[in-house]
């Protein structure tokens, strides 16, 4: 492991702060915009197609798996070639796919092209994660991740009204259409403005990778932090995949509502990101998701609370809804950062064993809503609050508190 975590004889960063936002935002918002517009189009294409709810989760979990397994190939690939290469690769075939699943007419045919367009975006967040370890150390590269994130943020919040409009003026293949354009755009930006980042290229044999993603997954740090984002992020997919069916099928709103109610989601959580950035400053990493917990726990507390005592209201699903969402404003921008802390010789491997076990958790959740959901809010609220509990407990009892 300590060949691992030497430092590197670093150069000055090729890209100001700001930029380096900028282009975070958009790599890894692309994850956002891939997720989140299709929500509100989901009972659409449903219907269209004639498919049953668990095959229309399965266009979200089968993108979310290989979204995850992709990364073990593209985060080492990213460490030999370069970030800027595999970017381009990646969001070529994120682009064709996209057309794929705009031209799709059966289910099946929507669900391959989703699994091919996951493969594409890992490429995109795989090397946003990495490039941050390759510009900046530990505390400064959270800083600027937050900052990221708070531009995130701002695409979380207005890509599900774009979804719901795009729904409802163009059906759900115009919704599709909307992610086709975003990834074109990102891979505009890498061939026109991201430079490479990559200080020295990785020239470890090819032979040893099982043996670092093993040194990497015992190391405590990885594990305390990539634990506590994928716990949140069970959260954060429990709320994607279900939230059109309990909003739109449970509640009566329509697409422009669920997107509506999305968008405030995701302004809460630009809000926490927000906070984030001044609390890292005053308490740390460790300090920052601690108080971030609280309202992780809150939220998923309250909306179980909710669906147990029998509430069927907006206000008792929105509310919690959004606490959980300002929770997760803290531990993305400090776990992304965490978890890639240690490995500056192997940020790449770490981003993409890291994602590989978010996806496997949302792809679990997946499959387990599809199964669950029953025309209540309790199988979002149930799941929900076990995320929540599940987040704090990690928050509170693995994150190093020297962090």
């Amino acid at each position: 492991m300590s060949g691992l975590a030497k430092p590197l004889a670093r150069t000055p960063p090729p890209m100001s702060p700001p930029l380096a936002a900028f282009a975070l935002a958009l790599l890894m918002g692309l994850q956002s915009v891939t997720t989140d517009i299709i929500v509100p189009a989901l009972p659409m294409l449903t219907q269209a197609l004639g498919a049953r709810m668990a095959q229309a989760q399965l266009t979200m979990s089968v993108l979310i798996l290989t979204f995850g397994i992709t990364q073990m190939v593209w985060g080492p690939v990213a460490d030999r070639v370069g970030r800027r290469p595999v970017l381009l690769a990646g969001l070529a075939l994120y682009v064709v796919a996209s057309a794929g699943c705009v031209l799709a007419g059966s289910i099946g045919a929507l669900i391959a092209w989703r699994g091919v367009q996951g493969a594409g975006l890992a490429a995109a967040v795989v090397c946003a994660r990495a490039i941050v370890r390759d510009l900046y150390p530990p505390l400064a590269g959270a800083r600027v991740m937050a900052l990221a994130l708070s531009g995130l943020g701002v695409i979380a919040v207005v890509g599900p009204p774009l979804g719901g409009a795009a729904a409802a003026w163009l059906g759900w293949r115009g919704t599709l259409g909307v992610i086709a354009a975003a990834g074109a755009l990102a891979l505009g930006f890498v061939a026109w403005r991201l430079p490479e980042t990559l200080p020295a290229p990785s020239s470890a044999p090819i032979a040893v990778l099982p043996r670092t993603w093993w040194q990497i997954a015992r190391h405590p740090v990885f594990s305390a932090w990539t634990l506590l984002v994928a716990c949140s992020y069970g959260g954060v997919f429990t709320l994607l995949a279900a939230s059109s069916f309990v909003y739109i099928g449970v509640l009566g709103l329509s697409p422009q509502g669920q997107g509506a109610v999305l968008a405030m989601a995701s302004l809460s959580y630009l809000t926490g990101t927000l906070v984030c950035r001044r609390w890292i400053v005053h308490h740390g990493l460790a300090g920052a998701v601690r108080r971030g917990a609280w309202f992780s726990l809150a939220g998923g507390g309250l909306m179980a609370a909710g669906a147990a005592s029998g509430l069927h209201a907006l206000w008792s699903v929105l509310l919690p809804h959004g606490l959980f969402m300002f929770g997760h404003g803290m531990h993305q921008p400090c776990g992304q950062a965490g978890i890639v802390a240690p490995f500056p010789r192997a940020a790449g491997a770490a981003s993409a064993l890291a994602g590989l076990g978010l996806a496997l958790v949302a792809f679990a959740v997946g499959q387990w809503l599809g199964l669950a959901l029953d025309g209540t809010l309790r199988p979002m609220a149930y799941t929900l609050g076990f995320w929540a509990v599940a987040t704090a407990v990690v928050a509170w009892r693995r994150v190093p508190r020297d962090a």
